[in-house]
């Protein structure tokens, strides 16, 4: 299996609820307990670790007697709520058994929207290292409505590791990494994803769970995209997380791109939910792709959504398949009126502020 050459500093883990309970039990604390040792020796190691943890609404079931995951938001929340509080308890416990202190931090996607929150919120979890603090972060559930949730935490796992410049995200889950279609062999390392690799995932039916493999898959595109490897593993093996760092890897390694996006294309990448769509013609798309141009107005077929000057969109090509992202300088009410005749010369959005993805 290929091994990565990287001396690590900085990693973020992403722990399913699948690994820390079973089916709607309380969060396994013996389990838990060995998590926390496998970090403990990363930090020993200087390595820093960034936890991104589920089970805060599986806990808050087992504490309320509830099989059912409730589909009401509000019910939601406050199951959350109550199970956070629990779940983060363990975790204090835990890490101050082993000498060490962990911190929550808690997100939505407004705070990767707005660029002065996600640099805030990059400093914040820096700054916890500095102090040798574990930070564990969670998806902001009691307040998130589902125009600003992430979906789940594979996806976070991934933001975060994209807002750190960490070096290697991996997401822990209880099956051994990615299988082959005959659900026996697993695929050890995955250069590309592409349609035949995404046939081979699936979703969860778990009660306590959302996501699957679909967005573990969706999560190690985006990193893998701006230059960070990933590795899909499972939880329950003993000393994984260092197994890993020592290049035995006992999941599925996704390999990065080459190229390394700069923090702010990574944001402008993946940090934030796009406000519209700009579709292109073949030209433009061939100048923006080929030539590292920036995006006139002449090349524009078509426009979707309701953004502002200032907003991250999409820019599709005729087939309607997203190749770019970028920051635009008119708002959609404005490209609209541009007149035919000075609509050449408009650049609607800069190359320093696009991204080929």
């Amino acid at each position: 299996m290929k091994r990565l050459e990287i001396a690590y500093k900085k990693i973020v883990v992403k722990i399913g609820s699948s690994v820390l309970v079973s089916g709607t039990k309380a969060v396994d604390e013996a389990r838990l307990k060995e998590i926390v040792s496998d970090v403990c020796r990363l930090y020993d190691r200087n390595i820093s670790v960034i936890i991104v943890s589920s089970g805060a609404i599986a806990s808050g079931m087992s504490l309320l007697g509830i099989t059912t995951r409730p589909k009401q938001i509000s019910n939601l929340q406050a199951v959350a709520s109550i199970g956070q509080i629990e779940l983060m308890s363990l975790y204090s416990r835990l890490f101050k058994e082993k000498g060490r202190f962990c911190c929550q931090v808690l997100l939505t996607w407004e705070d990767f929207d707005n660029r002065d929150r996600y640099i805030n919120a990059k400093n914040t979890l820096l700054e916890s290292i500095k102090y040798n603090s574990i930070p564990i972060i969670n998806e902001n559930d009691t307040v998130s409505t589902e125009e600003i949730k992430f979906g789940d935490n594979d996806r976070l796992s991934a933001l975060v590791a994209n807002l750190i410049d960490a070096q290697l995200l991996v997401i822990l889950s209880d099956v051994d990494g990615l299988y082959r279609n005959n659900k026996k062999d697993v695929i050890r390392v995955v250069e590309h994803i592409d349609r035949d690799i995404e046939r081979m995932a699936c979703g969860t039916d778990k009660e306590a769970c959302v996501g699957g493999m679909s967005s573990k898959l969706e999560a190690s595109r985006i990193v893998t995209e701006t230059g960070t490897p990933c590795i899909i593993a499972n939880g329950r093996t003993a000393g994984i997380l260092n197994k890993i760092v020592d290049n035995d890897y006992l999941g599925t390694l996704f390999l990065p791109k080459s190229k390394v996006l700069a923090a702010r294309k990574r944001w402008i990448a993946f940090g934030t939910k796009p406000k519209g769509k700009i579709v292109v013609d073949k030209g433009a798309k061939l100048a923006l792709k080929e030539k590292n141009k920036s995006l006139l107005y002449v090349g524009i077929i078509g426009l979707v959504g309701d953004f502002s000057k200032g907003d991250i969109v999409i820019i599709a090509d005729s087939d309607n398949s997203e190749f770019a992202r970028g920051i635009v300088n008119y708002s959609i009410d404005e490209l609209k009126k541009m007149k035919q005749g000075s609509r050449t010369v408009k650049e609607v959005i800069h190359r320093d502020n696009l991204v080929i993805i």
